[in-house]
């Protein structure tokens, strides 16, 4: 007890600091967390190395009887291996890293559990050692991320500064893991935060800073991929060529994140034991694997895959072009390497296994680039560079594609490689590669799992009830229109009729949204002149105000005011030229006060008081058939925590105030209400609905 006390009085002590000084405080635990952060890296970077040589090297002395192939059974084994401890202490661990750390920031405050910096380093140690297919990026954002969020929950630190402490160890980890301290700045704000805050970057900065610092003392200076010459742009006319790369690079990220997730999908809805999936799935990376050690020439599709990319990056010179396979590092082994690597990689990840998707987007890259390379080597001799130049172009393009973070790609691989030469048609090619996945898909690889668990949905703090609502709970889809060759006098007689203030223009044949045309706009046209040869396409307003039926009534209701406009027309989310009903200001309003009133009135029969200043927290709960204690309930007979409210219950895309009667379904998104000094109480009851 004795002890008890005097820890947290030191807690407060630490916290009093802080909050003396808006600088010295930040600045501290800023420094920490890169000390914390370049340790972790250099203790986790040791700890794949042991296990590799565990796996590899004790796995030949037992299994001499198997030859080569005794690198099958190790993912195996490693993956089982993983499985069981991650499921067992910290399911969090599991998976890439990154995704989990966005959900932290988005959804819960920046809060991580402690025991992740130790089971994720663990795991994914364990998973790159046995040969499973991922990076240590992942694991070292997530561990970095941890450290940071432990030491801002320790001291009892809202959630604001918990977020940013979260990013400063996601940065020190990037920067010490891969001596790449600008890149670990970037990639906290631009991937983690999604923000470039002048304070924010600062106590990044130094983070990241004192973790490349930490690891450049003890590992070295060396730059992750060193060259054995400088690459360099050849001729103008090759940029046209990179342009070509990073469309090719685009779709092969695309392609890289398609794979991942289809069989992410496949895995989940496979009824096995979790250990028959990471068998199967490590049996599968295995055989891969093999592959690659017996027909490929060396161990490029197990781990990391460093190996690989610097065996391609030392291509520093003009090859012919080979087609043979065993032979070397020929354009048909190269573009196996590629394939092979993101379905070894996808097996590795969808079986349960825990590591980063950062390397092997790298790996994919440097095969791609340098397959790329040796054929336009062939077609224009004169005027590319050696292969390896299009494969250090080619790992930033996938990268960014796969990402969606086109200033971190092009940062890093200056900073893993030092070659600032190929900076130009690296850009070209990321931007191009960023742009075509983007457009074709909505989320990178990060954020499509986010988004599945509703991560990019308004965070806790938000307490607004227009967060609850959706345009669809409030729009109409009675909707008078007119044709584009409406008359204007026609026009005027309906407005002088009374009626609405302004008429969507819609081209029926088509059922194609061209404009809106007003009462403003007609009267405008009678007083310009003669109107008899003029129609509704002459003087409708193409500049269109819309809004999607997905979107909450929060941001619409921000739009709405900003404009000063009393309706918003409401089009479909993938083709904004369909038409689908109006939202006006006083329906969204009415809305509103039918929400307030009822939680009001819930709130008061429930008992539960939200402060002085009204302040709660939201959170979001949805519900599968496992979740003992709820599904198929109804709403009376659900034993939640106290403080804490069942506010709105969303099916099949419509918003409910559920009642007492009301029995929830699998398939629904439950919206709870509670007080901050709950929410702790409440997370734990919804973890435990489905343990």
């Amino acid at each position: 007890m004795h002890s008890a006390a005097m820890w947290e009085r030191f807690r407060k002590q630490l916290l009093h600091l802080f909050r003396r000084s808006d600088n010295v405080g930040p600045v501290a635990l800023a420094i920490v967390i890169g000390l914390a952060g370049g340790a972790a890296a250099i203790v986790f970077r040791y700890l794949i190395v042991g296990a590799d040589w565990l796996f590899f090297q004790g796995g030949a002395r037992a299994l001499p009887f198997l030859s080569d192939a005794y690198v099958i059974a190790l993912p195996v084994l490693g993956l089982v291996l993983v499985s069981m401890m991650v499921r067992r202490f910290a399911p969090e661990a599991a998976g890439h890293g990154v995704p989990e750390v966005m959900y932290a920031v988005k959804k819960q405050g920046g809060r991580i559990r402690p025991r992740v910096v130790l089971l994720k380093a663990l795991a994914s140690a364990l998973c790159i050692g046995s040969g499973g297919s991922v990076g240590r990026e992942g694991p070292i954002v997530q561990i970095g991320s941890s450290v940071g969020s432990t030491i801002g929950q320790f001291l009892g630190l809202r959630e604001r500064r918990v977020r940013l402490l979260v990013a400063c160890g996601a940065a020190a980890g990037i920067a010490g893991t891969f001596n790449a301290p600008i890149a670990g700045v970037l990639f906290a704000l631009e991937v983690i935060l999604g923000d470039f805050a002048a304070r924010s970057f600062g106590l990044v900065v130094l983070s990241s800073v004192t973790s490349t610092a930490v690891c450049q003392a003890v590992l070295g200076a060396e730059p992750a991929f060193p060259l054995t010459r400088i690459f360099a742009l050849v001729s103008y006319w090759e940029l046209p060529i990179y342009l070509g790369l990073g469309l090719v690079a685009g779709m092969v990220s695309l392609c890289y994140v398609q794979v991942l997730t289809w069989l992410e999908d496949l895995f989940a809805r496979w009824r096995w034991h979790y250990a028959i999936k990471a068998a199967a799935g490590g049996l599968a990376v295995g055989l891969v694997g093999y592959i690659g050690v017996r027909f490929l020439g060396g161990r490029y599709l197990f781990g990391v895959g460093y190996d690989g990319i610097e065996a391609v990056l030392k291509l520093d010179v003009p090859v012919g072009l080979d087609w043979g396979v065993g032979v070397g590092l020929t354009v048909t082994a190269l573009l196996m390497l590629c394939g092979l690597k993101i379905l070894a990689t996808s097996m590795t990840l969808a079986s349960g296994g825990s590591g980063g998707v950062f390397a092997p987007a790298l790996f994919i890259g440097a095969m791609l680039g340098g397959a790329y390379g040796m054929l336009v080597g062939e077609l224009f001799p004169g005027v590319t560079a050696a292969p390896g130049a299009y494969a250090i172009v080619g790992m930033g393009a996938v990268f960014a594609g796969s990402a969606h973070a086109p200033i971190t790609s092009v940062l890093i691989l200056f900073e893993m490689t030092k070659d600032y030469k190929i900076i130009l048609p690296l850009m070209i090619a990321v931007v191009i590669s960023h742009l075509i996945a983007s457009h074709l898909k909505q989320d990178s690889v990060y954020t499509v799992k986010l988004r599945r668990r509703g991560g990019l949905t308004p965070p806790p703090g938000h307490h607004s009830v227009l967060d609850l609502v959706l345009v669809a709970d409030a729009m109409s889809t009675e909707v008078q229109c007119v044709e584009p060759g409406e008359s204007v006098v026609s026009l005027a007689i309906q407005f002088h009729g009374g009626g609405p203030s302004s008429y969507p223009v819609v081209d029926r044949g088509r059922d194609e949204l061209l404009g809106i045309v007003s009462r403003r706009d007609v009267e405008s046209a009678l007083v310009a002149g003669p109107a008899d040869d003029r129609t509704a396409a002459d003087i409708m307003t193409r500049n269109l105000f819309t809004c999607t039926p997905d979107q909450p009534l929060r941001e619409v209701m921000a739009t709405i005011t900003r404009q000063d406009v009393e309706q918003m027309l409401v089009v479909d989310k993938d083709r904004a030229g369909k038409l689908l009903g109006i939202l006006r200001r006083s329906s969204l309003l009415w809305a509103y006060g039918e929400l307030v009133s009822e939680h009001s009135r819930l709130l008061s029969e429930a008992g539960v008081d939200l402060g002085a200043g009204g302040e709660s927290v939201q959170l979001s709960l949805e519900v599968s058939a496992r979740d003992r204690g709820i599904a198929f309930k109804r709403i009376r007979e659900i034993r939640v925590p106290e403080r804490c409210l069942i506010v709105m219950l969303r099916r099949a895309g419509k918003a409910l105030v559920p009642r007492g009667d009301t029995v929830v379904e699998p398939g629904d998104a439950l919206t709870l209400l509670c007080t901050p000094e709950a929410e702790a109480g409440v997370r734990r009851w919804m973890e435990q609905l489905s343990a």
